[in-house]
């Protein structure tokens, strides 16, 4: 496995300067799409009924890369370095943007998911920088397997900035001035950005499919068991705090969904990322999460969905 991952990881996959602009471009249309169900004044509810954004937030952005390093030390000399890093950058980034209509799919607190999904994103901007670099320090003094790699902060923060800061602040105003241009863009805009993300997601893969087949097997391997603790830290992370089983099914799809094109255009940022680093397993995974964490997160949701109603509970 690991001599496999190791060859994976000295491939440069076919994804052009023109592509990470498209990338850019289309992580800042979700964000923004994102923002334009985002009120100023979630934040001051946040601020009224503060616990449970406070455990979905401490399962996203404490719980969920402790649980990844520790998934790394014991997977140890079977994978490599890059797809360690792939892994402890995924945990670092914030709820992915379709947390909230998978939220709706599995009958759980659809407000309580807006509002993590709004806090998360604009905490992003400091904390997915200050994740990745806390861990991947702590896994580089852990492994012997790892080479120096140098981070540039600052280009991390002001990539994470301009991706995420700009367009949420952006689509929270546009919101505010124009209402009702708002109510009628929101849904269609919405659809259109899934539709392009996952158009270039398949892109992507067509162009690269060569390499996704020699190496599927791990890297598929790798991303369920992943995943799937991502999911169930936030689960039981809610459990711990006694939250209801709807709230517990809230902040499970919060942790589960990670926003990897976030990771994927900081990936290809030359100045985070020298091009002389072989990343190919980092690429690889925040790829491959892309498609499966929809794929198990609406399969959890429509099990949930299916499953006995559950009691209805408060509006955060």
């Amino acid at each position: 496995m690991y001599e496999d991952l190791l060859l994976l990881d000295n491939i440069r996959l076919n994804f052009s300067q023109t592509s990470l602009h498209i990338m850019n471009i289309t992580i800042g249309f979700i964000m923004f799409g994102v923002a334009l169900e985002i009120k100023w004044e979630q934040f001051r509810d946040v601020i009224k009924n503060p616990r449970k954004v406070f455990v979905g937030m401490f399962a996203q952005y404490f719980v969920l890369p402790a649980v990844t390093f520790l998934a790394v030390w014991m997977l140890g000399s079977n994978i490599t370095p890059a797809v360690a890093f792939g892994m402890l950058l995924v945990a670092s980034c914030p709820g992915g943007n379709v947390s909230n209509f998978i939220s709706s799919v599995a009958k759980a607190n659809v407000a309580l998911s807006v509002s993590l999904t709004a806090t998360a994103t604009v905490v992003a901007i400091v904390m997915t920088p200050l994740n990745f670099a806390f861990w991947g320090k702590l896994y580089s003094t852990t492994s012997p397997l790892l080479r120096p790699i140098v981070i540039d902060p600052l280009d991390m923060f002001r990539t994470v900035i301009i991706l995420l800061g700009i367009p949420v602040v952006a689509g929270i105003i546009f919101s505010q001035k124009l209402p009702k241009i708002t109510e009628k863009i929101k849904k269609p805009i919405k659809t259109l950005s899934m539709v392009i993300f996952i158009a270039f997601v398949l892109m992507a893969f067509k162009n690269n499919y060569n390499y996704f087949i020699m190496y599927a097997k791990w890297i598929t391997i790798i991303v369920f068991i992943h995943n799937g603790l991502a999911l169930l830290s936030g689960y039981l992370t809610a459990g711990a705090f006694r939250l209801n089983q709807i709230d517990r099914r809230t902040i499970s799809i919060e942790t589960g969904i990670q926003n990897s094109g976030l990771g994927l255009v900081l990936l290809f940022n030359p100045k985070i990322f020298p091009p002389e680093l072989n990343m190919g397993g980092m690429a690889f995974i925040a790829a491959w999460w892309g498609i499966w964490h929809i794929i198990s997160g609406l399969s959890l949701a429509s099990f949930w969905g299916w499953a006995k109603p559950l009691k209805k509970v408060e509006v955060v």
